[in-house]
C-alpha cells in the first residue's frame, strides 16, 4: 500500500530543497501557522492578517492559514526556521534561552499594575511600545530572531491575568501550597513569593492538567478562560492578582521567504503585522468583557477579588521584582546593558499610554500601530 506523505513532510522537503511556495509562478503564496485552536483568538488574529494582506496586495499575495495543525506553539520557532511554515505565532516566553532580550521586556507588564492605567490602555500601549522598541531600539532582540532564521513582525499583549481555580483564592493563605500553572518567569516568581508552587506546562495541556488535578489553578487572562475552555473546569476566578499581561504573543516570518519578497510585498506584510497586532489586543479585551458577563450569568461560577493584604503583598512583590529583573537577565543570559534597556523601554511604554488614549476601535488601533511603527520600517534593509 502506497504511503501518502504528511503535510509536514512535504513542507519540510520543499524547505530542504531551498524552495518556498513564495517562489512559484507569479503570485506569492504564504503559509501561516498558529498553535491556537479553530475559532479562537489566535485563529481570528491570523485571519485578520490574511484578509489585510490579500486585500492590500490586490490578490498578488495569498495566505493559507493552518490552525493547530501544521505547527503547535512549541514547534513554531523551529518550524519557521526550517521553512515548514512561512509565518507563525511565536510565544517568546516559552523559549527563554532563545529570546532573552525580547522576553526581558515582557516582564515589565506587571509594572502597569502599579500605575493608574485601565486594562484597555495597558494592553493597547504595551503592544505598541514593545513592537516599536524591538524594531528600532533593540538590535540584540532582532538578532536573536535572525539567528533562528526569523523576521520579527511585532508582539501583542493579552488582557490582565487572574487565577482560575476550583475553590476560592482570595488571600495569601489560600494560595500557600497550591500548584499554579504559569506562562512566564515573572508569574513564577510571584507564585513562589506567595507560597505556592509554580508549574510550567504548555497552554494546550493546561485543560487536562486542571481536570486531572496536576495543577490546582492556572494564571491566565479571561480570554483564555473562554478560548481554552477553562470555564468548563475552573469554577472560581480571582482577578486583581497576579496582574500583568502576557506580552509575548509574537508574529514572525521565515527570513528566507522575507528576503525573497519585493519591497512592496514586504510593506504589505508589515501592514498585515499592524493589523494582526491590533486584532489580538482588541479581541483580548472583547473576550475579557464577555467572560465577565458569562461568569455573572452562570451560578456555578464565582468571581472573587483578593483581600487588601493580598493585593498589597502583590504590589510590594512587583516593586521589588522590577529591581531584580535586569540583573537576572544579565547574569543568566548575558543580556547587555539590561538595566539601561529596561529604563528606556519603560519610558517608551509611558509615552504609549498617552498615545492610545481615546483609541476605541480596532481600525483606529491598527492605524495607530501602522503610522507609529510598521510604516516607518525601512523594507530595503530590515532583515536583509
Amino acid at each position: 500500500m502506497k504511503t501518502i506523505p504528511s503535510l509536514k513532510t512535504i513542507a519540510a522537503g520543499i524547505a530542504i530543497a531551498g524552495l518556498s511556495t513564495a517562489n512559484f509562478a507569479n503570485a506569492t503564496e504564504l503559509r501561516f501557522a498558529t498553535g491556537a485552536p479553530q475559532n479562537t483568538l489566535g485563529t481570528k488574529a491570523m485571519d485578520a492578517f490574511i484578509e489585510a494582506v490579500e486585500e492590500r496586495s490586490g490578490g498578488d499575495i495569498s495566505v493559507k492559514g493552518y490552525a493547530q495543525s501544521l505547527l503547535s506553539f512549541m514547534e513554531t520557532p523551529t518550524g519557521l526556521r526550517d521553512g515548514i511554515a512561512d509565518l507563525g505565532h511565536v510565544l517568546t516566553p516559552y523559549f527563554p534561552s532563545d529570546f532573552p532580550n525580547t522576553i526581558m521586556l515582557t516582564e515589565l507588564t506587571m509594572a502597569l499594575e502599579l500605575a493608574d492605567v485601565s486594562p484597555q490602555d495597558a494592553v493597547f500601549a504595551y503592544t505598541g511600545a514593545v513592537s516599536e522598541y524591538v524594531i528600532n531600539h533593540c538590535p540584540d532582540c532582532l538578532q536573536e530572531h535572525h539567528d533562528r532564521n526569523q523576521i520579527f513582525l511585532g508582539l501583542a499583549s493579552s488582557s490582565p491575568y487572574g487565577l482560575f481555580c476550583n475553590g476560592a483564592i482570595t488571600s495569601k493563605e489560600d494560595i500557600e501550597g497550591k500548584r499554579i500553572r504559569i506562562g512566564g518567569p515573572q508569574w513564577s516568581r510571584w507564585v513562589t513569593a506567595m507560597g505556592g508552587s509554580p508549574v510550567s506546562i504548555p497552554v494546550n495541556e493546561t485543560y487536562e492538567g486542571l481536570s486531572q488535578g496536576v495543577v490546582d489553578c492556572t494564571a491566565h487572562n479571561l480570554s483564555d478562560y473562554l478560548n481554552f475552555k477553562f470555564i468548563e473546569i475552573a469554577s472560581d476566578v480571582t482577578m486583581g492578582v497576579p496582574g500583568g499581561t502576557f506580552g509575548g504573543v509574537g508574529t514572525s516570518m521565515n527570513a528566507d521567504v522575507w528576503k525573497a519578497l519585493s519591497e512592496e510585498d514586504r510593506t504589505t506584510v508589515l501592514y498585515g503585522a499592524a493589523t494582526t497586532a491590533a486584532e489580538i489586543a482588541k479581541l483580548y479585551l472583547e473576550d475579557h468583557e464577555e467572560a465577565l458577563r458569562r461568569i455573572d450569568e452562570q451560578p456555578e461560577l464565582t468571581l472573587h477579588e483578593p483581600d487588601e493584604e493580598f493585593r498589597q503583598m502583590t504590589r510590594d512583590f512587583i516593586e521589588q521584582d522590577l529591581k531584580t529583573v535586569a540583573s537576572s537577565y544579565a547574569e543568566r543570559y548575558d543580556v547587555q546593558e539590561a538595566e539601561a534597556r529596561m529604563a528606556e523601554f519603560k519610558e517608551m511604554l509611558d509615552e504609549w499610554v498617552g498615545k492610545v488614549e481615546g483609541i476605541e476601535t480596532r481600525e483606529e488601533l491598527r492605524d495607530l500601530y501602522w503610522e507609529e511603527v510598521f510604516s516607518k520600517v525601512d523594507v530595503s534593509s530590515y532583515g536583509i
